[in-house]
């Protein structure tokens, strides 16, 4: 099959609409089965608005991160871009489609608007009531083109002439609005008319003056007033312009939104929407004039975003309704979700109906007690009208698979199928990473996985989505990172997030990321939050340099290490409090360490078996090995060489604090193994044998295959097994089905990841402790032992020019795939067992054009380097050299309950 260019990205935006760049670089992906091809020259072709399009050749095997050849471009410009490339054949690729992108607002003078805003309508210390602001103008002529510029104080949905502009939920979504506020750009060419025209929007308190964090949380953190940024900017058919933006001449008023909050949902009066608002002869002279202030103390903040938007990613129906014991109405979506309820409704005038989400019933009635400070309580009023009303809200979201619903106008209070429907909502990242195998049970486990990123992949990585919480903790997103970059293209958007880390960390001349971020919890009223929000945290500041570590492998982009560079430095050099021996010193700081243990009591789930010291040493040995790589990679090779020394002195200290000669350690756990393993810790090969044979003797007598580890252990006991040839041992861990395990929540009949390994106790009761979640996806890191080792593919280097597939068969398992859409294209590997006595290890593989790959079979030591293409391979299963210890096998085959996958 020929070799064609499948896409052509621009830095690491999914759509190059309003972009921030004038330059920016671009990528292309390849399809095809061509054998061995590899791209030896490309063409770029670029066209700027109606210039006519130059050509730009280079001789060069790169195909990712391509410098901008053409002029740099200007604020709102227009560049049409295709690309074609010679290969290793001969021959050229077809031209790529033409891709098109946009710049926004480039430089500060082009905003040529003001803040406005309705302090009237306000109380500080209250919900803010969504606010409506509106403006009429005149189109003289025909338009060629139109752009709105707009972002907000607060959450907003803005129209042209009653059509919505652009398909956002959320916008801005959050940022740490002091540092960055991010503008969105519409095209709005269509919704325009000859002759009068009006623009609207509806702002919500959203993030910004919400009530945010823990323990009640605190209102205002950014500001009191809601306020709406917006530029029209009218480009006519003769070349002329026009730009119309928010002023003094916009007026505002109150509608039919009586409240909306993150945490605690709408209410909506139907009986209170003044009729036909959004429409240009709308009669609004007893609205109240706007207020208007200058852009100039906030201009230095507008930022064109780099995540992708947030937006309704797909409906799901109802599968069930019914009363409970106790006589209320539920719907039953069969997924926890995230997002809303969609209404069809009709009804008497002042019908008042609830709609309260929870993730799960308990004894039969709904879960709201995990809620901890969120109502998650929708309210319509009805209008009254004779038709149908369509209604769902504008500015919240819940995290649930359930509903109770009061207040339903019919007889017997139930809605039927039909009338409601869930609308999942999240950042709109692209899917890359896939997996199957021919276990049910681990399927639904990764389906959960993946069910749980989407959930809390809203504008930030958040840690559950049901409560009022919901924020961005460094700690959780560090564990799961190497899992979100394979299941998602989520660059963009942690890209963006990495921004704020790095902003807020050296607010005031710090260097300690904030544990959430944006902080919050700085605001908070109770004090020992306020004291531990910035308090140097190990694994959750080390987010700082593990994500962009993440991210870096998996696009191959150095410009995120260079980006992030300054907030990996402070973190490391200044941030972590040192003993003499350079080591953590924990005295003033203490730690979450391994968070969730299972062993830790309900309600002190810090309270883990495994030493915070051993644990925060071991993160910063790794950290430190990382930055040693960075620095060469940056150029930075003073750098470089002071980390490798830094780490090589680090080890020798934590040797001689933690571990015997003989390899055993002083804290006698999984997470303390799995660590010392993962990170290289030991001085010699046989103390890490002996550290392998002990992890192996812990898992297997005295866990008996049960998990062990919380958040520090969690992601890496899998890889430390595999890393000392006891995937087997693994196998048998992840397959278990008691709890504490992966599959417990999945008999419960768990659709996301639960925040606890037993959030819901086997009785169905919800877990005694004082937070959980059954939408989190920490534990679910899990998942890149799945893609690496049961699937088998992982990058041989950063960006995944090189591939390794090296699939590892195990357990009950008799066939697995795995996919992952990498820069380059889509890589795949598809096992299966052959035969009953005498059984064949069959693979098939995809390896895209412009790369290869080394392919390693059970039962080989040395791989096969085969290039791009479709290749099958094959082995005797009869000769796997693996389990390494025959005495192994016994138990690994089921022995009883206790021991029952």
């Amino acid at each position: 099959m020929a070799v064609t260019i499948s896409s052509v990205t621009f830095e690491h935006h999914r759509e190059p609409f309003g972009i921030g760049e004038g330059s920016p670089r671009a990528s292309w992906k390849f399809t095809g089965s061509a054998k061995d091809w590899l791209q030896t020259r490309y063409e770029l072709g670029v066209a700027i608005l109606d210039e006519r399009e130059t050509i730009h050749a280079q001789e060069t095997s790169d195909s990712l991160f391509v410098p901008w050849p053409a002029r740099p471009l200007v604020s709102g410009e227009v560049a049409k871009v295709r690309v074609r490339a010679f290969g290793t054949d001969g021959e050229w690729t077809p031209w790529s489609p033409i891709y098109s992108l946009e710049t926004g607002l480039l430089n500060p003078s082009d905003w040529k608007c003001l803040l406005i805003e309705a302090p009237q309508f306000t109380v500080a210390e209250e919900p803010k009531r969504p606010i409506h602001f509106r403006k009429t103008f005149l189109v003289p002529r025909d338009v060629a083109k139109a752009r709105l510029y707009a972002t907000a104080h607060g959450v907003y949905e803005a129209a042209v002439n009653g059509k919505k502009a652009g398909d956002h939920i959320l916008a801005p979504g959050w940022s740490s609005y002091n540092n960055r506020l991010a503008y969105q750009t519409f095209d709005v060419t269509n919704h325009l008319e000859g002759g009068l025209n009006v623009i609207t929007a509806t702002v919500a308190e959203g993030w910004w003056a919400g009530r945010l964090g823990m323990a009640g949380g605190t209102r205002n953190i950014w500001g009191e007033n809601l306020g709406l940024i917006a530029q029209l900017v009218i480009t006519y058919h003769d070349g002329s312009t026009e730009t119309l933006g928010t002023d003094g001449d916009w007026k505002a008023s109150l509608g039919g939104l009586i409240s909306s909050e993150i945490y605690d949902g709408e209410v909506y009066d139907a009986r209170e929407e003044p009729s036909g608002w959004m429409e240009a002869d709308f009669d609004d002279r007893n609205w109240t004039p706007v207020t208007a202030s200058s852009l100039a103390p906030l201009i230095s903040t507008l930022k064109a975003p780099d995540t992708e938007p947030i937006r309704e990613i797909q409906e799901v129906k109802a599968l069930g309704i019914w009363k409970t014991p106790a006589g209320k109405s539920i719907v039953d979506f069969g997924q926890n979700v995230v997002g809303y309820v969609r209404a069809r409704l009709r009804g008497p005038k002042g019908q008042r109906i609830v709609l309260q989400h929870v993730e799960v019933l308990e004894h039969g009635e709904a879960g709201t007690r995990p809620l901890t400070g969120a109502a998650a309580r929708d309210v319509i009023i009805l209008s009254g009208r004779s038709e149908e009303e369509l209604w769902q809200p504008k500015f919240t979201y819940h995290g649930f698979r359930y509903v109770e619903v009061s207040g339903w106008p019919t007889e017997d209070g139930l809605p039927g199928l039909d009338d409601l429907v869930a609308i999942v909502v999240h950042t709109d990242m692209e899917r890359t990473g896939y997996f199957e195998c021919s276990d049910a049970l681990l399927n639904q486990l990764h389906r959960n996985i993946v069910w749980s990123m989407r959930g809390n992949f809203l504008s930030v990585p958040t840690d559950c989505p049901q409560r009022g919480e919901r924020l961005g903790w460094t700690g959780d997103i560090h564990a799961f990172g190497s899992t979100a970059v394979y299941l998602y293209n989520c660059m963009g958007m942690l890209r963006d997030w990495l921004s704020d880390v790095d902003l807020e960390q050296h607010e005031n001349g710090g260097s300690v990321p904030p544990m959430v971020v944006p902080d919050v919890l700085s605001q908070n009223p109770v004090q020992l939050f306020r004291t531990r929000a910035r308090q140097a945290q190990a694994i959750w500041g080390d987010a700082s340099i593990a994500l962009p570590w993440d991210l870096f492998l998996a696009t191959g982009d150095v410009g995120i290490l260079k980006k992030q560079h300054r907030s990996m430095q402070s973190w490391l050099d200044k941030g972590i409090p040192r003993k003499s021996n350079n080591l953590w010193d924990l005295s003033k700081n203490p730690q979450f360490g391994d968070w969730l243990d299972p062993s830790a009591p309900p309600s002190d789930p810090g309270n883990s078996t495994t030493d915070d010291e051993l644990i925060a040493n071991a993160f910063l040995i790794g950290m430190t090995d990382v930055m040693a790589k960075i620095g060469n990679l940056i150029g930075d090779y003073r750098g470089g060489a002071r980390y490798a020394n830094d780490a090589a002195l680090l080890r020798k200290e934590f040797q001689d604090e933690f571990i015997t000669p003989r390899g055993r350690i002083g804290c006698d756990t999984q997470t303390a193994y799995a660590l010392a393993i993962h990170f290289s810790l030991f001085s010699t090969d046989e103390q890490t044998k002996r550290a392998g044979e002990r992890l192996v003797d812990i898992v297997r007598g005295r866990s008996r295959f049960k998990i062990a580890t919380g958040f520090a252990g969690t992601p890496f006991v899998g890889h430390a097994l595999s890393k000392i040839g006891q995937s087997q041992i693994f196998y048998r861990m992840l397959q278990h089905r008691k709890n504490p395990s992966w599959l417990y929540p999945v008999t419960m009949g768990a659709t996301t990841v639960w925040e606890r390994w037993d959030s819901m106790l086997p009785d169905g009761t919800i877990n005694p402790g004082n937070m959980t979640s059954f939408n989190h996806y920490t534990l679910g890191s899990v998942a890149d032992w799945m893609h690496k080792v049961i699937g088998g593919v992982r990058a041989a280097e950063p960006g995944w020019r090189k591939v390794i597939i090296a699939p590892v068969p195990g357990g009950t398992l008799t066939s697995a795939k795995t996919s992952f859409n990498s820069p380059y294209g889509i890589v795949s590997s598809a096992w299966h067992l052959e035969g009953e006595e005498e059984r064949e290890f069959m693979l098939n593989i995809t390896v895209p054009p412009n790369t290869s790959a080394l392919v390693y079979l059970p039962n080989e030591l040395d791989p096969r380097e085969v290039g791009s293409g479709m290749h099958t391979l094959r082995c005797p299963y009869s000769k796997l050299t693996w389990p390494p210890k025959p005495e192994y096998t016994a138990f690994y085959r089921f022995r009883g309950d206790d021991d029952e996958i």
